[in-house]
């Protein structure tokens, strides 16, 4: 194994860590069952393909689809063509739809839960109206159900273009859950992911919007199995979790605080579905079973470490952290080039990345050592650092 990691800051200074060994965790037998928890994955182009900005995304599907049996293979559900796969950044509405079939056909064939992003946005226009809203997402979520694979109803930026009032949000989330299937993941979203949800579900203080959400599963009990909450504030996931009617649950979207909110309270618990977890599947894994073994130390000794490694990852702006999930996944060799659609691989500093190196080793989340240590003194080397 490799001796020594080197490190950078952002003056450009370098220095030399020891490597750490990787946390020894051991894959379940089949589908964690303590919480149900999806990692949001991400795509992996072919890097020869036209990766820039505003060119149709170019798939490597092995590659993609390898990584989903990673997660699957860890116990965990995928949650596919949300925002972590480039959604409205990169993934072009021809490749959601492949994504989506692909993804659901695999999961099927192994014996994995599944969700897929349900939204509007393959409809070009920005300015739409409420009735043409519902029949994008009507339009969206009847393939989904098709390609087999359960549906989580993102949140629309035509909506809350569109959207005069909290009840034109219960009239199209009303509208679309009736012909609904299968009972689906509501998804709020909150403004450090995208700065246009601003106001998202009728309002901007989170406890108004609240009284929508919460009055809009309460009206569907048969079609809402519970939300996805990603305001990164832990204090409104419990405040609404509490609210929740008992056939809903809680899928915490928190990619700072997600210890504590898996972990839960004498008041109930958060389930998961997040981006940190395509990064830290492993992880993920080992400490939900410790969970479900009625190990509550070892759960925190697990993943709690993991936190400050995603809040890096998931630093301001909030948006680009599709780039950490791609670098880790090419740092522990799930693809071959740090590449992304859309050249969004550039997104973030070297020394932002040399931060997630540093961290992802003190955490025990480099699944090969010498092979992560390998490709990022190549990375460092290419643009003229040289490796302690």
């Amino acid at each position: 194994m490799s001796d020594s990691l080197t490190l950078l800051s952002g003056d450009g200074a370098t220095r030399a860590v020891a490597v750490s060994e990787p946390t020894a965790l051991t894959r379940p037998h089949g589908p964690l069952t303590a919480r149900v928890a999806y990692a949001a994955a991400h795509v992996v182009p072919r890097a020869s393909a036209d990766n820039t900005p505003g060119q149709p995304a170019d798939i490597d599907w092995d590659a993609t689809l390898a990584y989903r049996h990673h997660l699957f293979s860890w116990g965990l559900g995928v949650a596919d063509a949300m925002d972590t796969a480039q959604r409205n950044m990169g993934l072009d509405p021809a490749a959601v739809r492949e994504l989506i079939s692909r993804s659901a056909a695999e999961a099927s064939a192994a014996g994995a839960r599944i969700v897929v992003g349900v939204n509007t946005d393959h409809v070009e226009d920005e300015v739409i109206t409420l009735p043409q809203v519902i029949d994008a997402y009507k339009e969206q979520l009847f393939h989904a159900e098709d390609a087999g694979a359960g549906a989580v109803l993102m949140a629309s930026r035509h909506l809350v273009r569109a959207a005069e009032s909290a009840d034109d949000y219960r009239r199209v989330y009303d509208e679309v859950l009736a012909v609904a299937s299968q009972p689906v993941v509501l998804h709020w979203l909150g403004t450090a992911f995208d700065p246009q949800l601003a106001g998202y579900f009728g309002s901007d203080d989170w406890r108004v919007a609240a009284d929508t959400v919460v009055d809009i599963i309460a009206s569907n009990p048969q079609t809402v199995s519970g939300i996805k909450m990603s305001l990164l504030d832990s204090q409104s996931e419990i405040a609404v979790r509490r609210r929740l009617p008992t056939s809903a649950r809680m899928f915490t979207g928190d990619d700072f605080h997600y210890c504590e909110l898996i972990e839960g309270d004498e008041q109930g618990n958060s389930d998961a579905l997040l981006g940190a977890f395509a990064a830290l599947g492993p992880h993920a894994s080992g400490a939900i079973q410790a969970l479900g073994e009625g190990d509550v130390v070892r759960y925190r000794e697990i993943l709690q470490p993991t936190e400050e490694l995603s809040r890096q990852i998931f630093a301001a702006p909030t948006f680009y952290y599709k780039t950490g999930v791609a670098f880790m996944s090419w740092l522990n060799g799930h693809q071959e080039a740090f590449q992304m659609v859309g050249g969004l691989h550039s997104a973030r500093s070297l020394s932002h990345l040399s931060r997630i190196v540093e961290l992802a080793n003190a955490c025990g989340a480099l699944e090969q050592p010498d092979l992560a240590a390998q490709r990022w003194h190549a990375l460092l080397g290419l643009n003229g650092i040289e490796a302690a």
